[in-house]
């Protein structure tokens, strides 16, 4: 049985500072790289969503000792080399990147895997991470040839590769990367937009032997790497959320403090001021290789805007709250280039406009986008998050500029990368 909330705020302006969880990117990447690197890793600031402790249990089943505390975690490795074969079939849960990170670890350690995911994850493809580690000599088969989960992975002996990535994905420069580090010798990726490079800088944090020259990262085969200590900054893409919604309700001011400000995730703030939102970003410290900061967003009149091009890879995860955004703003908002939403936790394209326009706003879908009229009114009515987190988020921050009752389908997906939202919505809102 699905859960339902019934979404409703009589004051509708948002005052006050709030922290948002740690980044879901760096947090999975943390666990990954803290049970590869000799020694001890201690993690603060870890968003234990359920995305992330499906990485942790992965990295258990294997033999590495993880130890969570809330939001601390502790991880004592031996390395790369003292990773054991699970004794049964990992469980990834609904998490696609720990599914594309893992494959390309897995695939170079002389051990058999099974993955498996949930129905949603079991639809996504991963050919785009399992082709790349055939062409390096690993053994994958699945579903429609390694296509879909459930995959098993027969890994060792791999080749170095000189890849260029064929879609914009992190996560498939990431497992190829990750894969190199167990070959002998030096593997290069290369891609037509840079997208986000937490794996570049913390694998340097880490020790790995790793080269960044534009869109063209080398990294060197069997190099050991180290256990450092990790701070998680806030996650940005959650972030967006609230500073879509101070955008757009009247008399909001809320301030945002401690969140990653890494130039490759930070296309949400570049497209509040391209929308003329009122936003001041304050960077004040980096750690582990990121730049880590405050954000504060008051009430505005936003104007319309072409979203398109190279912004779009520094803003995937965010166009939901920007399709929002545009729903309120003057004029006509397009957003293309943005194909990579069909292969989401839902088609996002699709679950953004039958959701947008079931309450009431002006939107329609593109093959890769979606074209916006903005100054609709919205209005009350059943919607449902379709399992996908940021669907979710983002029908509840619609819900501050409906007077009717929104109701919400399925809200407990929201936990997977933001187990407080609701908590802190509740805050601003009062």
């Amino acid at each position: 049985m699905l859960s339902k909330k019934v979404l409703s705020f009589k004051d509708r302006s948002l005052k006050g500072n709030i922290s948002v969880p740690g980044d879901k990117s760096i947090s999975h990447r943390a666990v990954m790289f803290g049970s590869l690197a000799k020694g001890e890793t201690r993690i603060t600031n870890f968003l234990a969503g359920e995305d992330c402790l499906s990485t942790i249990a992965a990295f258990q089943a294997m033999g590495v000792d993880i130890v969570r505390n809330n939001d601390s975690v502790q991880i004592q490795s031996q390395g790369i080399k003292g990773l054991k074969e699970p004794a049964e079939p990992i469980n990834l849960g609904n998490s696609g990147t720990t599914a594309r990170l893992l494959m390309g670890i897995l695939a170079g350690l002389p051990y058999h895997f099974t993955l498996y995911g949930d129905a949603s994850l079991s639809k996504r493809p991963m050919d785009r991470i399992t082709n790349p580690l055939k062409q390096m000599g690993a053994k994958i088969d699945g579903r429609e040839n390694g296509r879909l989960l459930p995959i098993s992975i027969r890994g060792g002996n791999l080749n170095p590769i000189h890849y260029h990535t064929p879609m914009k994905s992190a996560q498939v420069k990431s497992g190829v990367l990750l894969a190199g580090l167990l070959t002998d010798g030096t593997t290069v990726v290369t891609e037509d937009t840079k997208t986000r490079d937490h794996t570049e800088n913390m694998l340097k944090a880490f020790g790995a032997k790793l080269n960044v020259n534009g869109t063209e990262v080398t990294v060197e085969g069997n190099k050991p790497l180290t256990a450092c200590d990790i701070e998680v900054p806030g996650d940005i893409s959650s972030a967006a959320f609230f500073l879509v919604a101070a955008a757009v309700t009247a008399g909001s001011e809320v301030k945002i403090t401690n969140v990653g400000l890494n130039q490759t995730r930070t296309g949400i703030i570049d497209v509040l001021q391209l929308m003329d939102v009122d936003i001041t970003v304050k960077e004040d410290r980096i750690v582990g290789g990121e730049p880590i900061g405050d954000i504060v967003v008051k009430s505005s009149k936003p104007k319309a805007a072409v979203i398109e091009g190279d912004i779009i890879p520094r803003i995937i995860d965010e166009i939901p709250i920007i399709a929002l955004l545009a729903t309120q703003a003057e004029g006509k908002t397009v957003i293309k280039d943005a194909k990579e939403l069909r292969f989401k936790e839902t088609d996002r394209i699709e679950s953004v406009v039958s959701t947008l326009k079931a309450l009431g706003a002006e939107i329609e879908a593109t093959e890769d986008g979606m074209i916006i009229t903005g100054g609709t009114k919205l209005h009350g009515g059943v919607t449902n998050s379709y399992g996908d987190h940021r669907i979710g988020m983002m029908i509840a921050i619609a819900s501050l500029l409906i007077e009717e009752e929104v109701e919400l389908i399925d809200d407990k997906c929201i936990a997977v990368s933001y187990p407080g939202f609701f908590e802190d919505l509740d805050k601003l809102s009062h």
